[in-house]
């Protein structure tokens, strides 16, 4: 019986080969194995185009996967099962935007090898005018790291040795999140370990050896520079480190010079005739927050139109911040006709891929729903502790405060509300502790009233607990 790699090799051998590389990377660098994977399903869309005699106006993945469906020459599972593929590529591109843990990451690129498979399995007779063979898969291979390590050590391989940096930061964005977390929930930020950082530095190491040949390697040394994985920044050697990527056509790097354009740097003045020139060549390449900058450009310029265009692009991307900020201009009609319904549809796609703005947004939205779910009062409560966890939101803090004190969310936690209103006073500007103050007075005295005529055991230990919170 064939193996898994056999089958894809029979459909195609070229995406044989490139779906044998994405799976040896799963287990040990997942996130280079679901770019691998995004990549092949850009050149199936060329396969299936093919033999229709489609010819592609866009290099955009989402505009090809849709014309294929327009011209019916994928079906709708098909359809989405490719859009499937193209938002895991993405996720597999900024995983720490998307608040994946290490264990999320190799799941997901797992998920990933097993859609790919199945859709393979799908159009098999269409491509090969075969029917599609039986066959068994083989289990992900452990030692790929260690061929990989011997490579980047023994042979200084410049493609290992970036692989195995880009394995080092993601593993560190991860640690770095999770020590965040830990952090805040002993309240207090020094207890953070210093694991992140000491991975950075591996990271930075391996970058730097691979950047005297390997492009991709220069770009991500120049962003370790920029963030001073190695204890401390050098933001001009970082600057130019990436410009040399960019010359070179790298399309991370070219986004990245876009921005800094956009915004300026510290070696590089705002130019945003350049920034338009970078952005727009990163966003061919299907960059998403080239897009997405790019649409900030326009905005910024007046040109609604191209700006809601380009945005659009990033949110069929995936990418989240487009997506909210898509959503809202929807609203408004900015560029385009004003829509509701497209609206509330992005700002909770944004929402579910973990975007701040977005999910505060619908946590606002559904708290203030009278005919709201006790499911969507649960989410809602999950959104705003999400805010508050990866956004630090004063604002997150106060909403959740007032639901939690008000039996909103179909429970009354008076421990919880102080909890959140003082961290909310002690992370504060004055125009929020203006807000705050009124009701750290209110919910006071709100838990004295209550103190005085409870005859409950557990509610008084709750309350006194709460009033001694009130009173630090």
């Amino acid at each position: 019986m064939l193996t898994d790699v056999e089958f894809v090799t029979r459909f195609s051998p070229e995406l044989g080969n490139d779906y044998s590389v994405a799976k040896s990377y799963v287990t040990d660098v997942p996130t280079q194995a679901l770019l691998q994977i995004r990549s092949l399903t850009h050149k199936l869309t060329e396969l299936l185009a093919q033999p229709a005699g489609i010819t592609f106006d866009s290099p955009n993945l989402y505009d090809r996967i849709e014309t294929l469906n327009n011209k019916r020459v994928i079906n709708v599972r098909a359809t989405r099962a490719m859009h499937k593929l193209r938002g895991d590529g993405n996720r597999g591109a900024h995983p720490e935007k998307y608040h994946l843990t290490s264990e999320q990451l190799l799941l997901l690129s797992e998920k990933s090898i097993e859609r790919l498979l199945s859709l393979f399995d799908s159009l098999f007779l269409q491509v090969t005018g075969k029917p599609a063979p039986k066959y068994r898969f083989e289990a992900f291979n452990s030692l790929a790291g260690r061929d990989l390590c011997y490579r980047a050590v023994m042979e200084s391989d410049p493609q290992a040795q970036y692989l195995v940096g880009m394995s080092l930061k993601t593993r560190a964005l991860m640690q770095r999140e999770q020590e965040e977390a830990l952090a805040d929930s002993h309240g207090d930020r020094q207890v953070l370990t210093t694991s992140s950082a000491d991975t950075l530095k591996k990271a930075e190491y391996w970058f730097g050896l691979a950047a005297v040949s390997d492009m991709d390697a220069r770009y991500e040394y120049g962003v370790a520079k920029i963030h001073g994985y190695s204890g401390e920044a050098d933001i001009p050697a970082g600057e130019v480190a990436i410009a040399q990527a960019a010359e070179a056509g790298i399309v991370n790097a070219m986004a990245l010079l876009g921005y800094f354009y956009l915004v300026g740097g510290e070696s590089l003045a705002v130019d945003r005739v350049k920034a338009q020139d970078y952005l727009y060549r990163a966003a061919e390449l299907e960059q998403s927050e080239a897009m997405a900058n790019l649409g900030v450009l326009y905005y910024q310029e007046g040109e609604l139109v191209k700006a809601h265009q380009f945005i659009a692009k990033a949110a069929q991307a995936g990418f989240p911040h487009a997506q909210y900020h898509l959503a809202l201009m929807l609203a408004q009609g900015e560029g385009c006709e004003a829509d509701s319904l497209a609206s509330e549809q992005w700002m909770a796609e944004a929402a579910e891929l973990g975007q701040v703005d977005a999910m505060f947004s619908r946590a606002q939205s559904m708290l203030n729903d009278d005919n709201a779910f006790g499911t969507d009062l649960s989410q809602a409560e999950l959104y705003l502790r999400e805010v508050i966890k990866y956004g630090h939101s004063v604002p997150a803090m106060i909403e959740l405060s007032i639901a939690l004190a008000d039996g909103v969310l179909g429970k009354i936690d008076v421990v919880g509300s102080a909890s959140l209103l003082k961290l909310a006073r002690e992370h504060g500007n004055e125009q929020e502790l203006a807000v705050i103050t009124p009701l750290w007075d209110s919910l006071a005295q709100q838990v004295t009233n209550v103190i005085g005529v409870t005859q409950n055991q557990s509610e008084l230990a709750a309350l006194i607990r709460a009033q001694e919170l009130l009173t630090l």
